[in-house]
Parts: structure tokens; sequence; C-alpha cells
């Protein structure tokens, strides 16, 4: 178990720009690094679809490269404005809750993902935390992946140790599971025992990324709204039990995904609304089979990201998960749009206080091992 830092709670920013690329989500937190307690409003800061082109742009120049690089214009581009785009968010964030920087500790700045391939030994991730640092005048914790991929882990999941610290006050000592259904889903097993050592955690496949391409690619339109079109279509079960056969379903957790990982032979052979339907199924399918690999099945399981949003979405978990509890984490009282922009607040707390935010079982690292660069303000 770990030590109880005795130091006061200190108040933290997080922010998140997931694979879903909708916007940036900006969050605080008042946080010791163990316990945790949600403050004041989190703010969503929508991409416009110039940024949303620029960011899909980014993507594909990085696919072209292959590994990271730093000596490239356009993705030296993308990262100053997404930068520029996440330093708003935070002054948002701050006015609309009545803060100035001097009253905030550190931000959390996870960046923006444009390659994950840690069998090959790194993650690429960017945005500019010193930059953010210095215009913001507050420390900054950015790059929190890399540390855990060179000592041999997945990089990802990282939120593991956020859901367990928050839901650690919750009566009872059910198995749980904390299933995000974000561009890409990755879900949480926590153990009766509510031990970090005890914690499990996978990505479990696609989340909405291929959906929203989906319908983007089909209608123009971002997402399928209310799950409109799949509500419309019918599940291709033959084209469906296709894409699960792929062996990344019956590997063991920790394992964690690129939000391209996945190609869906098959699919443009499909009307939009059975395309939609098959997808919706798809992300479904893949956390029921998922969480069969771990050492038991959770008594409930609680939803969190944009996915909880589509009704369809949630009938097809609810109908492939069973036997277990389907609820959206807003029924334990948590902000299910911005639980990982807390986190990322959380993480850059134990970063500054050296604690572990990735481990054994949550990313297949050999050891619980701390993550994160920091950024100091030059003129602070």
């Amino acid at each position: 178990m770990e030590i109880q830092p005795s130091e006061e709670k200190i108040l933290s920013v997080g922010l998140m720009s997931g694979t879903s690329l909708d916007g940036v989500d900006a969050a605080l937190l008042l946080t010791d690094g163990v316990t945790t307690e949600p403050f004041g409003h989190p703010v969503h800061i929508p991409y416009s679809r110039e940024i949303q082109n620029l960011l899909h742009e980014g993507l594909a120049t990085a696919r072209l490269h292959g590994k990271p690089v730093t000596s490239d214009p356009k993705i030296r581009h993308v990262e100053e404005i997404l930068t520029e785009h996440h330093i708003i968010a935070v002054k948002d964030l701050l006015s609309d809750n009545g803060l100035k920087s001097k009253e905030i500790e550190v931000i959390g700045f996870h960046g923006q993902t444009l390659l994950h391939r840690p069998a090959e030994g790194w993650t690429w991730q960017i945005g500019d935390g010193q930059a953010m640092a210095d215009t913001l005048q507050i420390p900054v914790v950015s790059d929190f992946r890399s540390n855990d991929v060179a000592a041999g882990g997945q990089g990802a999941p990282l939120v593991p140790i956020y859901h367990l610290a928050h839901i650690a006050g919750r009566p009872g000592n059910a198995t749980l599971a904390i299933v995000n259904i974000g561009g890409v889903a990755n879900i949480t097993w926590i153990a009766a025992s509510r031990a970090p050592e005890d914690l499990i955690s996978c990505d479990s496949g696609p989340g909405n990324a291929l959906l929203n391409d989906w319908i983007a690619r089909n209608t123009g339109e971002d997402c399928d709204q209310d799950g409109g079109y799949a509500r419309q279509g019918t599940v291709d079960e033959a084209l469906l039990a296709q894409w699960m056969a792929d062996d990344y379903f019956r590997q063991a957790p920790p394992k964690s995904l690129d939000r391209n990982s996945f190609t869906v032979p098959g699919l443009d052979k499909l009307s939009l609304e059975d395309g939609a339907a098959t997808l919706t199924a798809f992300t479904a399918q893949a956390i029921a089979d998922t969480l069969k690999l771990f050492p038991k099945h959770p008594e409930s399981c609680f939803i969190c990201g944009g996915g909880r949003h589509n009704p369809v979405m949630m009938e097809e978990v609810e109908r492939r998960i069973s036997p277990a509890l389907i609820s959206p984490v807003e029924s334990i009282g948590w902000h299910g749009d911005f639980i990982e922009a807390e986190a990322f607040a959380f993480l850059a707390v134990r970063r500054l206080k050296n604690l572990p935010i990735s481990f054994p079982g949550t990313t297949g690292v050999n050891r619980p091992m701390p993550g994160g660069v920091i950024h100091l303000p030059t003129n602070r």
C-alpha cells in the first residue's frame, strides 16, 4: 500500500486532448497526490473544423514519418497551434472559476498523441510544456508516457491510479471496472483490496474514433449524435466477427493501442447506417471480451468518456456485458466528461512528489514508475 503524504492538498489544473480530436478538456483538482477532491467548474474548449483538420494532417504526417521527429515544420506548426489552444483553455478555466495563475501550483498537460508504438520502445505526444509554463507563469508537467515506455511498459493507460484514488472513498469492497469510451476505449479493473499493486488495466479496443471518422467521411458531421445513424442500421455480425478475430483481443492485459490500430476491412461496403451500427457494436464487443480477461468479472461497470452520451453505444455495452451492473459515472458523482483532465491534474502532483503513475498491472512496466517532465517558468 502507498504511504499517505502528510502535506495538505494543492490546487492543480489538468488538460486532456484525446484521440477523438473534439477539443480540450480542462479541470481543477485539489489533491495531495493520493486523495482527491474535484474543485470548481471544468470547461471544454472545442476545436474548430480548421484545427481538427490541422490535427488530422499532423497525424497523417506522423504516420508518414513512422517514428518521432523534431525537424518537420508541419509538426512544429501543429504543436504550436495545439499549445496555444490549451493555453486558452487554462485561461478560460481560471476566469470561469475566479482564479489567478498564482493560485495554481501545477498544470498537467497531456498534449496530443501522434503515434504510439510501445512495442518499438517509443511513444510520440506533442505539446510545448515550456512555452505553456512561460506564458502562464505556472509550472507544467508534460510527456507523461515516455518514461514508462522507455522502461518496457505500454505507456497507457495512465488514468487507473486516479480511478482508484477517486473511488477510494466509496463504501463497499465490490470488484469494479471503470470503462472509458474515448477515441480509444480502456478499462481499469479495481480489486476488492483497493490496492495500487492490484490494479489491472488496458486499452480494450476502438472507442469513438473509428465511428467518428466514419460519420465525418460520409456526412461531414462530427459524430453519430445520440446514436441516430446506428439506431437505423443493422449490425453486420459476420464482419464484426472478422474484426474481433484480431489477436489483440486475446492478449492478456496490460496492453495498449494507437488510434489507428484497426483497419476494419469491409466497412466501406456497408451503408452509412449499417456501418455506424457495426462500428458501435465493435466497441461494445471489444469491451465485453476484454472484461473476460481479468481475474474476476466486475460486479459493476461505470462508464465515462464521450461514448456514454451515445444511447445506442450504452445499450450495446449493456447487452454484451453480462453479468454486471452498467451505469454512467455520474451515478457515483463523477464528472464523466472530465475524468481524464482531472487525472492529469492528479498525475502532475504525483510527479512533483515523485510518486508512481504506472504499475506492472496497468502498463506492464517491471516496477511502479513515476513519469512526466517538469517545466518551470523562466521568469517566475
